[in-house]
Protein backbone atom coordinates (compact mmCIF):
# COMPACT_ATOMS: atom_id res chain seq x y z
CA UNK A 1 0.00 0.00 0.00
CA UNK A 2 1.52 3.30 -1.10
CA UNK A 3 1.73 5.85 1.69
CA UNK A 4 -1.15 8.35 1.31
CA UNK A 5 0.83 11.32 2.66
CA UNK A 6 3.61 13.60 1.47
CA UNK A 7 3.88 16.06 4.38
CA UNK A 8 3.64 15.83 8.13
CA UNK A 9 0.27 17.59 7.98
CA UNK A 10 -0.92 14.94 5.51
CA UNK A 11 0.23 12.26 7.92
CA UNK A 12 -1.61 13.97 10.77
CA UNK A 13 -4.78 13.97 8.68
CA UNK A 14 -4.26 10.29 7.84
CA UNK A 15 -4.09 9.46 11.55
CA UNK A 16 -7.42 11.20 12.11
CA UNK A 17 -9.15 8.98 9.53
CA UNK A 18 -7.99 5.53 10.64
CA UNK A 19 -10.43 2.59 10.70
CA UNK A 20 -12.01 1.33 13.90
CA UNK A 21 -12.33 -2.28 15.07
CA UNK A 22 -15.30 -4.41 14.05
CA UNK A 23 -17.63 -4.20 17.04
CA UNK A 24 -19.84 -7.02 15.76
CA UNK A 25 -16.84 -9.35 15.58
CA UNK A 26 -15.74 -8.32 19.06
CA UNK A 27 -19.25 -8.84 20.45
CA UNK A 28 -19.38 -12.23 18.75
CA UNK A 29 -16.04 -13.14 20.30
CA UNK A 30 -17.32 -12.10 23.73
CA UNK A 31 -20.41 -14.27 23.26
CA UNK A 32 -18.27 -17.22 22.21
CA UNK A 33 -15.92 -16.70 25.14
CA UNK A 34 -18.87 -16.92 27.54
CA UNK A 35 -19.70 -20.40 26.20
CA UNK A 36 -16.24 -21.97 26.22
CA UNK A 37 -15.54 -24.96 28.47
CA UNK A 38 -13.99 -23.09 31.38
CA UNK A 39 -15.15 -21.05 34.36
CA UNK A 40 -15.81 -17.39 33.49
CA UNK A 41 -12.56 -15.42 33.48
CA UNK A 42 -10.43 -18.50 34.12
CA UNK A 43 -8.02 -17.65 31.30
CA UNK A 44 -7.56 -14.16 32.66
CA UNK A 45 -6.05 -11.64 30.30
CA UNK A 46 -5.91 -14.18 27.47
CA UNK A 47 -9.67 -13.80 27.13
CA UNK A 48 -9.43 -10.02 26.71
CA UNK A 49 -6.57 -10.38 24.22
CA UNK A 50 -8.52 -12.82 22.05
CA UNK A 51 -11.56 -10.55 21.95
CA UNK A 52 -9.39 -7.50 21.18
CA UNK A 53 -7.71 -9.41 18.36
CA UNK A 54 -11.05 -10.62 16.99
CA UNK A 55 -12.33 -7.06 16.77
CA UNK A 56 -9.36 -5.84 14.79
CA UNK A 57 -9.39 -8.84 12.47
CA UNK A 58 -13.15 -8.66 11.91
CA UNK A 59 -13.67 -12.32 12.83
CA UNK A 60 -15.35 -13.60 16.00
CA UNK A 61 -13.34 -16.82 15.75
CA UNK A 62 -10.01 -15.63 14.29
CA UNK A 63 -6.75 -17.37 13.45
CA UNK A 64 -3.26 -15.95 13.90
CA UNK A 65 -1.08 -17.54 11.24
CA UNK A 66 1.00 -14.84 9.54
CA UNK A 67 2.84 -12.60 12.02
CA UNK A 68 5.36 -10.19 10.54
CA UNK A 69 8.47 -8.76 12.21
CA UNK A 70 10.22 -5.77 10.63
CA UNK A 71 13.56 -4.51 11.96
CA UNK A 72 14.35 -0.94 10.90
CA UNK A 73 17.93 0.33 11.12
CA UNK A 74 19.24 3.88 11.18
CA UNK A 75 22.26 5.85 12.36
CA UNK A 76 22.29 8.89 14.63
CA UNK A 77 24.44 12.00 14.59
CA UNK A 78 24.05 12.40 18.35
CA UNK A 79 26.57 9.54 18.74
CA UNK A 80 29.20 12.27 18.38
CA UNK A 81 28.26 13.35 21.93
CA UNK A 82 29.61 10.12 23.42
CA UNK A 83 26.18 8.71 24.31
CA UNK A 84 26.83 5.06 23.37
CA UNK A 85 29.19 2.34 24.49
CA UNK A 86 29.52 1.22 20.85
CA UNK A 87 30.51 3.08 17.65
CA UNK A 88 28.02 3.80 14.86
CA UNK A 89 29.52 1.15 12.57
CA UNK A 90 28.00 -1.52 14.81
CA UNK A 91 24.62 -0.69 13.23
CA UNK A 92 25.85 -1.88 9.84
CA UNK A 93 27.49 -4.94 11.38
CA UNK A 94 24.30 -5.92 13.20
CA UNK A 95 22.22 -5.50 10.05
CA UNK A 96 24.53 -8.03 8.41
CA UNK A 97 23.96 -10.33 11.39
CA UNK A 98 20.18 -10.01 11.02
CA UNK A 99 20.42 -10.78 7.32
CA UNK A 100 22.59 -13.83 8.07
CA UNK A 101 20.09 -15.11 10.64
CA UNK A 102 22.44 -14.81 13.60
CA UNK A 103 20.67 -12.40 15.95
CA UNK A 104 18.25 -13.02 18.80
CA UNK A 105 15.35 -11.62 16.80
CA UNK A 106 15.98 -14.19 14.06
CA UNK A 107 15.60 -17.03 16.55
CA UNK A 108 12.46 -15.65 18.15
CA UNK A 109 10.79 -14.85 14.84
CA UNK A 110 11.48 -18.40 13.68
CA UNK A 111 10.28 -19.88 16.97
CA UNK A 112 6.88 -18.19 16.67
CA UNK A 113 6.39 -18.59 12.92
CA UNK A 114 6.93 -14.95 11.97
CA UNK A 115 8.40 -13.69 8.73
CA UNK A 116 11.32 -11.30 9.31
CA UNK A 117 12.56 -8.50 7.11
CA UNK A 118 15.26 -5.89 7.68
CA UNK A 119 14.92 -2.33 6.39
CA UNK A 120 18.10 -0.22 6.40
CA UNK A 121 17.56 3.52 6.16
CA UNK A 122 20.55 5.43 4.77
CA UNK A 123 23.08 4.00 7.21
CA UNK A 124 25.85 5.86 5.43
CA UNK A 125 24.12 9.17 6.19
CA UNK A 126 23.34 9.53 9.91
CA UNK A 127 20.73 11.97 11.09
CA UNK A 128 22.03 15.36 12.23
CA UNK A 129 23.16 15.85 15.81
CA UNK A 130 20.02 16.83 17.75
CA UNK A 131 22.07 18.92 20.18
CA UNK A 132 22.66 21.40 17.35
CA UNK A 133 19.31 21.37 15.56
CA UNK A 134 16.73 19.05 13.98
CA UNK A 135 17.77 15.46 13.39
CA UNK A 136 15.75 15.33 10.18
CA UNK A 137 14.10 17.73 7.79
CA UNK A 138 10.37 17.32 7.28
CA UNK A 139 11.01 15.62 3.94
CA UNK A 140 13.43 13.14 5.53
CA UNK A 141 10.98 12.35 8.32
CA UNK A 142 8.09 11.86 5.89
CA UNK A 143 10.26 9.58 3.73
CA UNK A 144 11.02 7.42 6.77
CA UNK A 145 7.35 7.33 7.81
CA UNK A 146 6.42 6.24 4.28
CA UNK A 147 9.13 3.57 4.28
CA UNK A 148 7.62 2.05 7.39
CA UNK A 149 4.03 2.36 6.15
CA UNK A 150 4.86 0.57 2.90
CA UNK A 151 6.87 -2.21 4.61
CA UNK A 152 3.77 -3.78 6.20
CA UNK A 153 2.80 -6.97 4.41
CA UNK A 154 -0.79 -6.90 3.16
CA UNK A 155 -1.08 -10.58 4.15
CA UNK A 156 0.15 -10.14 7.72
CA UNK A 157 -2.27 -10.70 10.60
CA UNK A 158 0.04 -9.30 13.30
CA UNK A 159 2.94 -6.83 13.26
CA UNK A 160 6.01 -6.44 15.45
CA UNK A 161 8.44 -3.60 14.74
CA UNK A 162 12.01 -3.69 15.98
CA UNK A 163 15.02 -1.44 15.55
CA UNK A 164 18.76 -1.21 15.38
CA UNK A 165 20.58 2.09 15.65
CA UNK A 166 23.51 3.02 17.83
CA UNK A 167 22.49 6.13 19.79
CA UNK A 168 18.77 5.59 19.47
CA UNK A 169 17.99 5.32 23.17
CA UNK A 170 19.14 8.94 23.42
CA UNK A 171 16.76 9.96 20.64
CA UNK A 172 13.95 7.96 22.25
CA UNK A 173 14.56 9.64 25.61
CA UNK A 174 14.51 13.08 23.99
CA UNK A 175 11.24 12.20 22.26
CA UNK A 176 9.68 10.98 25.50
CA UNK A 177 10.73 14.17 27.28
CA UNK A 178 9.22 16.32 24.52
CA UNK A 179 5.98 14.31 24.49
CA UNK A 180 5.40 13.86 28.21
CA UNK A 181 7.61 16.36 30.04
CA UNK A 182 9.49 15.82 33.28
CA UNK A 183 13.26 15.85 33.53
CA UNK A 184 15.82 14.29 31.20
CA UNK A 185 16.83 11.94 34.01
CA UNK A 186 13.30 10.49 34.04
CA UNK A 187 13.81 9.06 30.56
CA UNK A 188 17.53 8.45 30.12
CA UNK A 189 18.90 4.97 30.77
CA UNK A 190 22.13 3.10 30.13
CA UNK A 191 21.14 1.80 26.69
CA UNK A 192 24.03 -0.25 25.34
CA UNK A 193 25.66 -0.18 28.78
CA UNK A 194 27.25 3.23 29.23
CA UNK A 195 29.05 4.00 32.49
CA UNK A 196 28.11 6.85 34.81
CA UNK A 197 30.02 9.38 32.72
CA UNK A 198 28.25 8.15 29.60
CA UNK A 199 24.90 8.40 31.36
CA UNK A 200 25.67 12.02 32.26
CA UNK A 201 26.54 12.73 28.62
CA UNK A 202 23.22 11.21 27.53
CA UNK A 203 21.28 13.42 29.95
CA UNK A 204 23.18 16.47 28.73
CA UNK A 205 22.53 15.54 25.09
CA UNK A 206 18.79 15.11 25.72
CA UNK A 207 18.60 18.47 27.49
CA UNK A 208 20.58 20.13 24.70
CA UNK A 209 18.33 18.51 22.10
CA UNK A 210 15.24 20.05 23.65
CA UNK A 211 16.92 23.46 23.89
CA UNK A 212 18.03 23.29 20.25
CA UNK A 213 14.56 22.24 19.09
CA UNK A 214 12.01 24.19 21.16
CA UNK A 215 9.15 23.49 18.71
CA UNK A 216 9.40 19.79 19.60
CA UNK A 217 7.55 20.36 22.85
CA UNK A 218 4.52 21.75 21.02
CA UNK A 219 3.92 19.23 18.23
CA UNK A 220 4.46 15.44 18.37
CA UNK A 221 5.22 15.11 14.66
CA UNK A 222 7.67 17.99 14.74
CA UNK A 223 9.24 16.29 17.76
CA UNK A 224 9.66 13.11 15.71
CA UNK A 225 11.49 15.00 12.96
CA UNK A 226 13.58 17.10 15.31
CA UNK A 227 14.56 14.48 17.89
CA UNK A 228 13.93 11.05 16.38
CA UNK A 229 15.80 8.90 13.92
CA UNK A 230 14.92 7.39 10.57
CA UNK A 231 14.30 3.98 12.12
CA UNK A 232 12.13 5.52 14.84
CA UNK A 233 10.04 7.37 12.25
CA UNK A 234 9.82 4.19 10.15
CA UNK A 235 8.47 2.26 13.14
CA UNK A 236 5.82 4.96 13.65
CA UNK A 237 4.93 4.71 9.97
CA UNK A 238 4.67 0.93 10.12
CA UNK A 239 2.47 0.98 13.23
CA UNK A 240 0.18 3.49 11.52
CA UNK A 241 0.24 1.45 8.30
CA UNK A 242 -0.79 -1.62 10.25
CA UNK A 243 -3.79 0.27 11.64
CA UNK A 244 -4.83 1.24 8.10
CA UNK A 245 -4.78 -2.47 7.18
CA UNK A 246 -6.55 -3.56 10.41
CA UNK A 247 -3.45 -5.47 11.48
CA UNK A 248 -2.95 -5.63 15.28
CA UNK A 249 0.47 -4.65 16.66
CA UNK A 250 2.61 -5.82 19.56
CA UNK A 251 4.90 -3.03 20.74
CA UNK A 252 8.48 -3.76 21.74
CA UNK A 253 10.60 -1.82 24.24
CA UNK A 254 11.51 1.78 24.99
CA UNK A 255 12.54 2.86 21.50
CA UNK A 256 9.57 1.27 19.74
CA UNK A 257 7.20 2.64 22.36
CA UNK A 258 8.60 6.16 21.95
CA UNK A 259 7.84 5.90 18.22
CA UNK A 260 4.32 4.67 18.97
CA UNK A 261 3.81 7.44 21.53
CA UNK A 262 4.21 10.03 18.77
CA UNK A 263 1.12 8.60 17.09
CA UNK A 264 -0.95 8.59 20.27
CA UNK A 265 0.02 12.17 21.12
CA UNK A 266 -0.78 13.27 17.57
CA UNK A 267 -4.15 11.49 17.55
CA UNK A 268 -5.81 10.06 20.65
CA UNK A 269 -6.71 6.41 20.13
CA UNK A 270 -4.09 5.86 17.42
CA UNK A 271 -2.71 2.92 19.41
CA UNK A 272 -5.97 1.13 20.13
CA UNK A 273 -4.80 -1.64 17.79
CA UNK A 274 -1.57 -2.13 19.77
CA UNK A 275 -0.64 -3.95 22.97
CA UNK A 276 2.63 -3.72 24.89
CA UNK A 277 4.66 -6.88 24.45
CA UNK A 278 6.92 -6.49 27.45
CA UNK A 279 8.37 -4.22 30.09
CA UNK A 280 11.94 -3.36 29.15
CA UNK A 281 14.65 -3.00 31.75
CA UNK A 282 15.63 0.27 30.07
CA UNK A 283 14.91 3.19 32.37
CA UNK A 284 11.87 5.15 31.29
CA UNK A 285 9.98 2.36 29.54
CA UNK A 286 7.66 1.67 32.44
CA UNK A 287 6.92 5.38 32.76
CA UNK A 288 6.22 5.56 29.02
CA UNK A 289 3.85 2.57 29.13
CA UNK A 290 2.04 4.11 32.08
CA UNK A 291 1.61 7.37 30.18
CA UNK A 292 0.09 5.43 27.27
CA UNK A 293 -2.11 3.25 29.49
CA UNK A 294 -0.48 0.04 28.22
CA UNK A 295 0.00 -2.94 30.54
CA UNK A 296 2.84 -5.19 29.30
CA UNK A 297 2.25 -8.86 28.58
CA UNK A 298 5.70 -9.89 29.83
CA UNK A 299 8.36 -8.56 32.19
CA UNK A 300 11.58 -10.54 31.85
CA UNK A 301 14.27 -7.92 32.35
CA UNK A 302 15.00 -7.72 28.62
CA UNK A 303 16.57 -4.63 27.04
CA UNK A 304 18.01 -5.84 23.75
CA UNK A 305 15.68 -4.11 21.31
CA UNK A 306 15.47 -5.58 17.80
CA UNK A 307 11.80 -6.37 18.50
CA UNK A 308 12.78 -9.29 20.74
CA UNK A 309 10.42 -8.66 23.65
CA UNK A 310 7.46 -8.16 21.33
CA UNK A 311 8.42 -11.21 19.27
CA UNK A 312 8.42 -13.33 22.41
CA UNK A 313 4.95 -12.00 23.23
CA UNK A 314 3.68 -13.34 19.89
CA UNK A 315 3.51 -16.67 21.72
CA UNK A 316 1.19 -15.20 24.34
CA UNK A 317 -1.18 -13.78 21.74
CA UNK A 318 -1.06 -17.00 19.71
CA UNK A 319 -2.01 -18.88 22.85
CA UNK A 320 -4.91 -16.53 23.51
CA UNK A 321 -6.26 -16.89 19.97
CA UNK A 322 -5.73 -20.67 19.92
CA UNK A 323 -7.73 -21.16 23.11
CA UNK A 324 -10.49 -18.81 22.02
CA UNK A 325 -10.94 -20.25 18.54
CA UNK A 326 -10.02 -23.86 19.21
CA UNK A 327 -11.74 -24.69 22.48
CA UNK A 328 -15.14 -26.33 22.46
CA UNK A 329 -18.21 -24.62 23.83
CA UNK A 330 -20.20 -26.34 26.57
CA UNK A 331 -22.81 -27.33 24.00
CA UNK A 332 -20.24 -28.72 21.57
CA UNK A 333 -18.51 -30.73 24.28
CA UNK A 334 -21.69 -31.96 25.93
CA UNK A 335 -20.53 -30.53 29.24
CA UNK A 336 -23.08 -29.30 31.78
CA UNK A 337 -22.85 -25.78 33.09
CA UNK A 338 -22.83 -23.68 29.95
Amino acid sequence: MTAPFSTLDDFRATLSQMPAPDTAARDGAAARNAQLTKPPGALGRLEDLAQWYAGWRGDARPALAHPQVIVFAGNHGVVAQGVSAFPAEVTVQMVANFEAGGAAINQLAQAFGATLSVQSLELDRPTADVTRGPAMSEAECVAALARGWEAVDAGADLLVTGEMGIGNTTSAAALALALFGGEAGDWVGRGTGVDDAGLARKRAAVEAGLRANPAAADDPLQALAALGGREIAAMAGAIAGARARLVPVILDGFICTSAAAVLERAQAGALDHAVAGHMSAEAGHGRLLQALGKVPLLSLGMRLGEGTGAALAIGVLKGAVACHSGMATFAEAGVSGG
